[in-house]
């Protein structure tokens, strides 16, 4: 993977080199084909990218909002299933202000959806935050919940380095699906009947809540801009994060555009980029 300089209103663009210059697509929610475990995107004539989520919270982190991503497969890199390497790799580069004035989607009324058992929620703010919460039945899970506020938390320190995880029993399943295939301890988090398999441990005590709040930005990022909202999570996975985005997005009367020159939010004149020379990452 490579990352590359983009000019304004570029967004995030994935190019598949194997494929060609011009297979190209960009991270959109229109662009979404699949949801299941990870954020798949396409353009309709056979080109995917999957895996994408934790790029995309490391960019919407980072503040990069114009970036083309170059890959010669049809998956991001998993690294070590979190955001840490690629924010590593983004702040090694720098970023750089560009021309134009940075827009936001002001979120205007809330939005929900989901049931009892698994719900989320978008609801006006003059700046970006999250309450991600999640309830698993076992002992090595249970219930966890994390909130991250753009103002005052660092995604860095914070959340980037929040691995993916899953049950060791649900591992076969996945495989026998096809999904999952490269996955090992050194990509993921992985809990058996007696509690966790990676001698390591834990990076945080609510890792798993907070890898969930990383998904979530990675998947709402997919907006094209940053959401002035706050959103609230309970057990929602990637397919839930777009159905909430999709829901807002496709009610015109539930948002507006606006600049990032609003109450509690600092003046940003222009959008930010990767810079310099290409950033390189392999796995």
């Amino acid at each position: 993977m490579v990352l590359l300089p983009a000019a304004q209103d570029t967004g995030v663009l994935f190019r598949r080199t194997d494929l060609g210059s011009n297979a190209e697509v960009r991270a959109h929610r229109d662009n979404v084909v699949d949801s299941r475990l990870c954020t798949t995107i396409g353009n309709g004539n056979g080109l995917s990218v999957g895996t994408i989520e934790h790029l995309m919270a490391a960019f919407a982190g980072c503040g990069v909002e114009n970036v083309i991503v170059e890959l010669n497969g049809a998956e991001v890199p998993i690294m070590d299933g979190s955001s840490r390497s690629f924010v590593f790799l983004i702040e090694c580069a720098g970023i750089v202000e560009q021309n134009a004035p940075r827009r936001a989607i002001q979120v205007l009324r809330e939005i929900a959806v989901g049931n009892e058992s698994r719900w989320a929620s978008i609801s006006p703010s003059d700046h970006f935050s999250l309450h991600c919460e999640i309830a698993f039945d076992h002992d090595a899970i249970g219930v966890q919940y994390f909130d991250y506020d753009s103002l005052q938390s660092s995604f860095e320190d914070e959340l980037s380095s929040a691995r993916t995880f899953c049950l060791a029993s649900d591992v076969e399943k996945m495989r026998a699906a096809g999904l999952a295939l490269g996955g090992s301890l050194d990509n993921a988090v992985v809990i058996g009947e007696h509690g966790l398999l990676n001698e390591e441990g834990l990076r945080y005590d609510t890792e798993f809540a907070r890898h969930k709040a990383l998904d979530c930005i990675g998947d709402l990022s997919l907006a094209g801009a940053t959401l002035l909202a706050h959103v609230e999570s309970y057990c929602a996975g990637h397919a839930m994060n777009h159905e909430l985005l999709n829901a807002l997005l496709d009610d015109e009367t539930a948002w507006c555009w606006t600049d990032m020159d609003v109450p509690g939010v600092e003046r940003i004149d222009a959008a930010p980029q990767v810079r310099h020379a290409a950033v390189a990452a392999s796995a």
